[in-house]
């Protein structure tokens, strides 16, 4: 026992001793690592709404990664992103939280992959200097209580974290409204059964179809659907046309009629499932919807039964219609019907209720009168917040036969909206802006081709400091007005952010509109080009801009009460747009797209929900360079590449020479007879003896 006290306190065991010190610290860091997220967005670490949700799972939810090993690049990059997230939300979640990552290599896993419906997804590959393609597994299974959602193509890392966390909590409310629901959800298949000898592909089999998909969504959401098999009368069916909007048809010259329709009901509240009969391009009729019906039954009743947050729609001025999705702006409805609803206002006999957070108002054409305005103004005072997409005019496109070959017309628009945001600082522009960085189209006749009325705002045209409009690049506007707001910048009880600007190379177009790009010109004159604001957040309390209700009117010796607010009780928030565009299917065809990206942001954080917009835009591939030609890209490329390794090595080499320059100065200070120094494999006192 002394000789070992002995050898330990020799320096014999100093080897020993370190080799025990490094597999204790190992051991140590494998039960409690830390992590450093150096990323500007923040990309590794997860959202506070992320870790609320994680860490508050009152049921086991389990996650299945799929991913096949080896990717190429950039895909590999995505599987590494994948895993790092998992590693943070099974960091901060609590003992209800799982993961697994499946090896692909093996059939048994390729099954389980296939058995959640999740689907091989072909990638392209540069292999032995030839490009090729792979079929790849890129997905993820989530489990909770009896409810299975799926990730599949992942592809790319924008959103991801996003997309995860608002996948589990569509679970999570799903499965919780379920358990409290009071009766049962209503699946009724409306059929009319004389329509079977006509010929109608797939009729036959549509029942038994139904009764499928019905029995396995039922199965996963706690047996609380119905299904009923109905064949209307003649008397029966114009009232069900009517209400749910089912397809009348009718056959033998109109002689006789029939219905067809799936509709999943619940609490006076529907879902028309896309059950319907089709013409194909041939003329046969056949019916469509049975080959995804499972899919879109669970879809259905999620929408359905989720607790949604409402948004007041102002109606009755012209305003785009929120559910037709090629002609108004269904793809806004479709862009947050995830998480929000909206509750359609005419203001002529409506009320805006307090429990409406936020209210839009999306390209009307037609004024507002004064008692509708006044409706607007208190609910702002009263602390609601506004989303304003209003256009500087009324683009109306030719109709007949020869409107291919008219331009558009544009006729003003005078809403009298400006005399309640006049009084708040805000005033929208008579005009669109011109940007010499926009949007390029390729034209067979004129080649490329630029589109001066579509600005293209890089991430320096982007408020990078707000998280509406954080980490977001390559935002196109359209048809957009400028927003002054000098004015609310003077309030002391507003706070003013532009959130969306144009480049310093813009100009205006005033008084006569056109947008044909084969006309349009940057003004010679480079003094008048100047950036302009093209979205706008106001925040804080505000003026009222009207001095008592419009219909309040004093008489003498009358008993009067008012509730007339002249200023905010409440702090309200107002973005403002100048132009409905942003809502319309020519800007937002997916929730992909950055334009997309920063509508819903602004939506979140009118509603509260910051921390959704930060979790959105944390994709590393929304970190675009800021470059003007190919040439600059591709010298910050090869600079990354080479560049970096070099500058590394010569720095290396530098500190390497001072070091031997700094030994031989302490010894020949304090002992220059030294002769363990060797230099050139000599000793100095070997050299000077010879």
């Amino acid at each position: 026992m002394k000789n070992f006290i002995k050898y330990i306190k020799s320096s014999r065991s100093d080897i020993v001793l370190f080799a025990i010190f490094l597999l204790l610290l190992n051991l140590v860091a494998y039960r409690a690592f830390v992590r450093f997220d150096l990323t500007a967005p923040r990309s590794y670490s997860l959202s506070k709404a992320s870790i609320q949700t994680v860490r508050t799972l009152e049921e086991p939810l389990s996650v299945k990664v799929f991913f096949t090993s080896n990717l190429p690049a950039p895909y590999n990059s995505v599987d590494q992103y994948v895993r790092d997230l998992m590693t943070e939300y099974k960091g901060k979640a609590n003992r209800n939280f799982s993961c697994e990552f499946f090896d692909m290599s093996k059939p048994e896993n390729e099954t389980i992959a296939r058995t959640y419906k999740l689907n091989q997804i072909q990638i392209r590959e540069v292999k032995n200097n030839e490009v090729g393609f792979k079929q790849v597994w890129m997905g993820m299974v989530f489990t909770y209580a009896d409810t299975v959602e799926t990730l599949d193509g992942i592809t790319s890392p924008e959103g991801l974290e996003y997309k995860i966390t608002a996948k589990i909590n569509n679970m999570i409310s799903t499965t919780s409204t379920l358990a409290g629901l009071n009766g049962k959800v209503k699946l009724t298949l409306y059929k009319t059964d004389a329509m079977k000898d006509l010929g109608i592909q797939g009729f036959k089999e549509m029942e038994g179809a139904v009764k499928k998909a019905y029995t396995l969504v039922n199965a996963k959401n706690q047996d609380k659907i119905e299904l009923e098999v109905l064949d209307p009368n003649f008397e029966e069916a114009p009232p069900l046309v009517q209400k749910y909007g089912l397809q009348a048809i009718s056959w033998d010259k109109g002689e006789k009629h029939g219905v067809l329709g799936l509709v999943l009901e619940y609490d006076n509240t529907f879902r028309l499932l896309p059950v319907r009969l089709e013409r194909t391009f041939f003329g046969q009729n056949v019916i469509s919807g049975l080959d995804t019906l499972e899919d879109t039954l669970t879809e259905s009743l999620k929408s359905l039964v989720s607790k949604t947050v409402e948004i007041g729609y102002i109606t009755g001025h012209g305003e785009w219609n929120i559910n037709d999705d090629d002609n108004g702006s269904g793809k806004f409805n479709d862009l947050v019907k995830d998480r929000y609803s909206f509750k359609l206002l005419n203001l002529q006999t409506d009320e805006i209720t307090p429990n409406l957070t936020s209210v839009v108002i999306n390209g009307p054409k037609r004024a507002f009168t004064d008692a509708e305005l006044y409706k607007i103004d208190q609910y702002l005072l009263k602390g609601g917040n506004l989303l304003l997409f209003l256009d500087p005019v009324d683009e109306v496109l030719p109709q007949g036969e020869m409107a291919y070959y008219q331009q558009p017309s544009y006729n003003p628009i005078d809403t009298g909206l400006a005399k309640i945001l006049d009084k708040y600082g805000i005033k929208m522009g008579k005009n669109y802006v011109l940007d010499e960085r926009c949007y390029v189209q390729t034209n067979q006749m004129y080649g490329k081709m630029p589109v001066y009325f579509v600005p293209e705002l890089q991430k320096q045209n982007l408020n990078q400091k707000h998280v509406i409009s954080k980490n977001l690049g390559y935002v196109y506007f359209m048809q957009a007005s400028t927003i002054d707001v000098d004015d609310a910048k003077a309030k002391d009880s507003e706070k003013v952010t532009v959130l969306a600007k144009s480049s310093p190379n813009s100009w205006l177009m005033s008084g006569s509109f056109h947008t044909n790009p084969s006309v349009l010109r940057v003004p010679t004159d480079k003094s008048t080009l100047k950036s302009e604001n093209l979205a706008v957040l106001v925040e804080g309390k505000f003026q009222s801009a009207f001095d008592a209700k419009p219909e309040d009117k004093q008489e003498d010796n009358t008993l009067s009460v008012s509730d007339h607010l002249k200023e905010s009780v409440q702090s309200g928030k107002i973005f403002a747009v100048g132009s409905s565009k942003l809502t319309r299917p020519q800007l937002i065809a997916n929730e992909e797209q950055p334009v997309a990206m920063f509508v819903r942001n602004a939506v979140d954080y009118l509603n509260g929900e910051e921390d959704l917009c930060a979790m959105r835009t944390k994709g590393l591939a929304l970190n675009t360079l800021n470059v003007k030609s190919m040439g600059l890209a591709n010298a910050a490329k090869y600079f990354n590449i080479y560049g970096l390794v070099v500058i590394v090595a010569i720095i290396g080499l530098i500190m390497w020479q001072r070091r031997n320059i700094r030994r031989r100065i302490i010894r020949m200070t304090y002992n220059p007879n030294d002769s363990r120094e060797i230099s050139g494999g000599k000793s100095d006192n070997e050299k000077e003896a010879r």
